[in-house]
């Protein structure tokens, strides 16, 4: 597989990982959504809100959007059932980008603004790699949060195999999105 189609199949993982595990939290009321827990934020809502805006900053210098740093001051915090809403759109963005991308741009540079530090030119592939790093991080984190509720966490760790394509099939159908399958 080449890493352009590993990047694509990662997207769509990447929003179908989000959007189960918003859709259980979702179900959680709001006091039980902020309530205070062990991590490294300290509530469902406050990773899941970190995750967003972080995913939208990435997004920002990916497409080149120029907003930088600006893009958290004008961040707002969302409840559950909004955040699934606009992590999904976040979401299609990021599948949107990958599919677009060619082997030779995953080498192009792109700056991110780190405030006192400058831009800094990053490696698209390097970018991506980090980005859903930092998802798969702090959903581990949601998910133990999560484990501490009247929720039951979600299955998140399928990576697409064959064997759980039919576990997966009507979440990606629901998502709008194309299966791996489909990208080869």
């Amino acid at each position: 597989m080449s890493l352009v189609a590993y990047l694509r199949k990662s997207a769509r993982n990447n929003a179908w990982a989000n959007d189960r595990l918003l859709r259980a939290c979702a179900e959680l009321d709001d006091e039980a959504f902020r309530a205070t827990r062990t991590s490294f934020f300290p509530s469902l809502h406050e990773t899941l809100n970190h995750n967003l805006s972080v995913d939208q900053f990435y997004l920002d210098a990916l497409e080149q959007g120029g907003r930088g740093l600006a893009v958290f001051d004008t961040f707002r915090p969302l409840d559950a059932a909004a955040l699934l809403i606009v992590q999904g759109e976040a979401d299609r963005r990021l599948i949107v980008f990958c599919d677009a991308l060619s082997e030779a741009e995953l080498a192009r540079q792109v700056e991110t603004d780190r405030g006192d530090d400058g831009k800094v030119p990053e490696r698209i592939d390097d970018l991506l790699a980090h980005l859903f790093q930092h998802q798969i991080h702090h959903r581990g984190q949601a998910h133990a949060m999560l484990a501490g509720t009247k929720v039951a966490p979600p299955q998140l760790d399928e990576y697409f195999l064959v064997f759980d394509a039919g576990r997966r099939a009507s979440d990606l159908r629901g998502l709008g999105i194309e299966g791996p399958e489909a990208i080869g």
